[in-house]
């Protein structure tokens, strides 16, 4: 189905229910019930405007009024991972599963291991498990109604599905590698869950890639399930060429003592919005959302972060760091919510920018909500440019301008990049942030993709 016409939540409601029988021929009931709900919210809430404080700086009704092609069954792809990449990381030792176009990618659509940590098809997981959907699918992404979101959630028809039972520790991370291939301009919607049982352990990378010059928007939502005494890592490694289109929703639901830590790397992308929210609905939870964006010519970058601490004794931090160069635009959006009974909260939030020309702009927000009195909370804000006196001290030591600027330029993302758990994968992001500083990763790394001056 091709998108030609200028779009309102009529035409999708249209387009739904003119392909319906096609989208829902492989899913399983409750998937059917949910994509119903989920259409009949986007059709009462429609397409944020400027006026709504979330979507402010990043025109979203405009994203959809592309042409772009609504695809309702998989495309057969030859994807052979030794003559493409391993997320540009060869040494990393990981599970490796792929999803071309939003559709799991395998012969085989579940794998269970001896331990039971299954990973596969979403579509596949939702009928073979319907217990584990029942109580976990879309709960939390429908205590508040998004356009977007439920605008993924009536049109995804697959994605990835991760469960680790309780008690399982699973060594090797899990690599996700989500790829573009088409010949054709796509609007591509694809839902994951992620759900880790009590005392369960798992290191999850997740790397978005486009193989062809085309455009397309990419909108995903995943949610994440961290049970009591867990400890959850999620990495996000944007990477795709100029042309590209990615909203990025993840939703963190954490339980008593467990540990998430979230880390976004975004290299390269035309367009991308990242809504991160996060509940913490036990006692003693701690919480890391990081992020990094390096940004030029026309590209822009939005990150939105809500943290709900809805529990009492839990702490989380959000730090947020951005380069942005030549016209580049970018915001950041950050709330902390503490509810009433929520004491002895510790809540961290700060988002701090670099603009390396006048052109380049940033809108940033931090935001405090408290409503308990025995808590430690702040946040803050910095846009600036390089500090000048310490260009000046480096200088007087011997180190050329344009060396020096990129000492400082690394010490100041390198704080997040600290964050990575994955040694092997810090490692590879510490010498792509390099690249990308000193404009050798002026594209997608190893990318065969002209993706011209845009």
């Amino acid at each position: 189905m091709l998108i030609t016409e200028t779009k309102n939540k009529e035409y999708f409601v249209n387009i739904y229910n003119e392909n319906l029988e096609e989208i829902n021929k492989n899913s399983s009931e409750l998937i059917k019930c949910e994509r119903n709900k989920a259409i009949q919210d986007f059709q009462n809430i429609g397409f944020p405007d400027k006026k709504n404080e979330k979507y402010k700086y990043t025109n979203i009704e405009s994203i959809f009024n592309s042409n772009l092609k609504c695809l309702f069954n998989p495309v057969s792809a030859n994807i052979n991972l030794d003559e493409i990449f391993k997320c540009d990381v060869p040494e990393l030792d990981t599970n490796i599963f792929i999803t071309v176009n939003g559709w799991f990618h395998d012969n085989e659509l579940l794998k269970i291991s001896e331990k039971g940590f299954i990973i596969g098809s979403l579509s596949e997981a939702s009928k073979k498990y319907p217990e584990l959907f029942e109580k976990y699918y879309n709960k939390f992404v429908n205590e508040e109604p998004d356009a977007i979101t439920s605008l993924n959630t009536a049109f995804a028809q697959d994605g990835v599905f991760i469960y680790v039972p309780e008690g399982v520790v699973i060594e090797k991370p899990i690599q996700i590698i989500n790829l573009v291939v088409s010949d054709e301009e796509l609007l591509i919607n694809q839902k994951n869950l992620v759900i880790i049982e009590n005392r369960g352990e798992a290191k999850i990378i997740v790397c978005d890639h486009s193989l062809t010059p085309y455009k397309f928007l990419y909108n995903t939502v995943t949610e994440v399930f961290a049970g009591q005494n867990s400890r959850v890592d999620y990495y996000k490694v944007q990477n795709s060429h100029n042309h590209s289109t990615q909203i990025s929703s993840t939703f963190i639901c954490q339980k008593d003592n467990s540990n998430v830590l979230s880390d976004i790397i975004t290299l390269h992308g035309g367009l991308i919005r990242n809504n991160i929210n996060v509940l913490l609905d036990g006692k003693d939870c701690e919480n890391f959302v990081g992020g990094l964006y390096l940004v030029d010519k026309f590209q822009h970058v939005d990150n939105y972060v809500s943290i709900d601490h809805a529990k009492p004794n839990c702490m989380s931090r959000q730090v947020f760091r951005g380069v942005l160069d030549d016209n580049a635009t970018g915001a950041f959006n950050g709330k902390i919510l503490v509810r009433k009974d929520s004491q002895h909260t510790n809540a961290y939030q700060t988002n701090n920018n670099i603009l390396l020309t006048n052109e380049a702009k940033i809108n940033t927000k931090p935001q405090l909500e408290i409503y308990a009195d025995d808590v430690k909370c702040s946040h803050g804000a910095t846009v600036g440019q390089l500090d000048e006196d310490a260009l000046f001290y480096l200088r007087s030591r011997g180190i050329e301008y344009k060396d020096a600027k990129l000492l400082l330029m690394f010490a100041f993302a390198h704080e997040i990049i600290k964050q990575i758990r994955v040694e092997p994968l810090k490692d590879r992001i510490n010498e792509l942030v390099e690249k990308r500083l000193r404009g050798e990763l002026s594209r997608c790394n190893c990318c065969s993709i002209n993706c011209g001056k845009q």
